[in-house]
């Protein structure tokens, strides 16, 4: 099947096929859920989420159930998606809120120019210098319309509206699930169904199972029904325009849960992403798991693959498409790099998986807890935590390690928490060191660095968006460090290192 998209695409840049022929590629929709972890879907066993729609996808589609992004923070994620870039690889963009360089190119423009029609509806959040956002997107529209913030609102009228002469790529960002909690305020019951009861939730074992918590967390499963609700309304547009099979439908997140000891984390529960592919034509046995390592810079060169367009140089990430065909087959793909750069709080962190279940941990800035962003330092979750910090477990007292090793390594099937830190076990050093040499070649091959002169934090640890002292709210303006890689020119290096 995938020979069959490559050859329709080979004939278009020819011009062998009529502009009517080449309507016929194939679509795309990339939903994105903010801050959203990987088991927080029903059809990754989560007991407590309500997402039947993207849930069915998954029945007719792929689950990918070793994905992971770049970043486990909002803007340097998306960045990372829409280049096929490394984040420190995007320069300035590595860094929370910071834009990319102007010569990078964000591949739906590509797409753009190949004859595809383009639209961003919800949360951008993907800044880039001199931009000319019109290049880029042939509709681009914002997060709110009336009753409903989400982010949702436009998705359905722009299907609805697209011209049906062209294919489309789609990119549906939601604000669901990010703190706010607007879904609470907003809540529709005839179209989301009862709101979820704090006594129903599933507590992660990261968290305290207390009201305050649970009551956080019922807050944050409705925000996911609402983005599943909006993901059904789309898809059932598209059956009507009898769309649906010649489209290709990615449901992810940008980063992990906006909890303690999720979002900014390099581990799986910060950088591990829901991922479902539906795309009836070209999946072989709909309902399968796919096991293989797959990452979000590969999204790029994938869908420009299927759409016949020639994928960028800059692209540092390999098509999962094989994968479709036979989600246990070979993958491209044996490593999985990750890192998370200033967000909220100064970091440097470095993460590499294999496909055996090892995670391996680097950390330039040990002396330091690894804090969740500020939204989730002021929480309820964390504060509970705070008030009972002499009696935490270990995966729930991970938070407020301070010094942390400069290196960890975790075997994930053994201690799927990652908190027993390997690093020193005799029977693990063979490949403790077979993790330091790749993330020792990917640091020295795509140029990453530690900054001298480094973003440092914006906000209170302790209180988050709350100053200690005053009792005011933080501005957070201070100014910005050096980002990593930029003694290294690293927005200029397209070398991917190892993969």
């Amino acid at each position: 099947m995938l020979a069959r998209y490559l050859l329709a695409s080979l004939l278009v840049l020819i011009g062998l096929f009529s502009p009517a022929s080449a309507a016929d590629r194939p679509n795309f929709i990339l939903f994105i859920a903010d801050d959203v972890s990987w088991n927080d879907f029903g059809c990754y066993g989560n007991e407590t989420a309500r997402t039947p729609n993207i849930d069915a996808l998954a029945s007719h589609g792929v689950k990918f159930t070793n994905a992971y992004l770049t970043a486990s923070s909002c803007s340097p994620s998306r960045c990372s998606i829409v280049t096929g870039r490394y984040p420190h690889n995007n320069g300035p963009a590595s860094e929370l809120h910071r834009p990319l360089p102007d010569h990078l190119i964000k591949f739906p423009k590509l797409l753009q120019e190949a004859g595809y029609y383009t639209a961003l509806a919800g949360k951008d959040h993907m800044p880039q210098d001199n931009a000319n956002e019109n290049a880029v997107w042939n509709d681009k529209r914002g997060t709110n319309v009336p009753g409903n913030s989400g982010g949702e609102g436009h998705w359905l009228d722009i299907v609805q509206k697209r011209p049906k002469d062209k294919p489309f790529f789609f990119w549906f960002a939601a604000t669901d699930a990010h703190r706010g909690w607007d879904a609470d305020r907003q809540w529709q019951e005839d179209n989301y169904g009862p709101k979820h009861q704090p006594e129903g939730v599933t507590v992660p074992p990261y968290l305290r199972d207390a009201p305050a918590t649970r009551d956080d967390l019922a807050s944050y499963y409705n925000e996911i029904t609402r983005f599943d609700y909006y993901i059904g309304k789309v898809v059932a547009e598209l059956k009507k325009q009898d769309a649906l099979d010649n489209t290709m439908i990615i449901v992810m997140a940008d980063n992990g849960r906006p909890f303690p000891r999720a979002k900014t984390r390099v581990h799986d529960s910060g950088m591990k992403t829901p991922f479902v592919v539906s795309f009836p034509k070209d999946v072989a046995q709909p309902g399968r798991t796919c096991d293989q390592l797959v990452s979000a810079i590969d999204i790029c060169p994938t869908i420009l693959q299927l759409a016949g367009v020639n994928v960028p140089e800059q692209a540092q990430g390999v098509s999962f498409a094989k994968l479709l065909e036979d989600p246990q087959g070979k993958s491209a793909r044996k490593l999985a790099f990750s890192e998370h750069n200033w967000h909220d709080y100064e970091a440097h962190g470095r993460s590499v998986r294999n496909g055996d279940g090892l995670l391996y941990v680097r950390n330039a800035r040990p002396e330091k807890a690894w804090l969740g962003p500020a939204d989730a330092v002021s929480s309820p979750s964390h504060q509970d935590l705070v008030a009972a910090k002499e009696d935490l477990t270990p995966a729930q007292a991970d938070l407020f390690l301070q010094p942390r090793s400069g290196e960890e390594l975790f075997d994930t099937n053994l201690d799927p928490l990652q908190v027993q830190n390997l690093v020193g076990d005799p029977k693990y050093a063979k490949q403790l060191a077979e993790m330091r040499q790749a993330m020792d070649a990917w640091q020295k091959e795509t140029g990453d660095s530690v900054p001298t002169d480094y973003t440092i934090d914006f906000y209170d640890r302790e209180t988050g968006y709350t100053d200690r002292k005053t009792g005011q709210r933080i501005k957070g303006d201070r100014p910005y460090g050096d980002w990593a890689g930029k003694e290294n020119n690293a927005a200029k290096i397209n070398a991917s290192g190892p993969k």
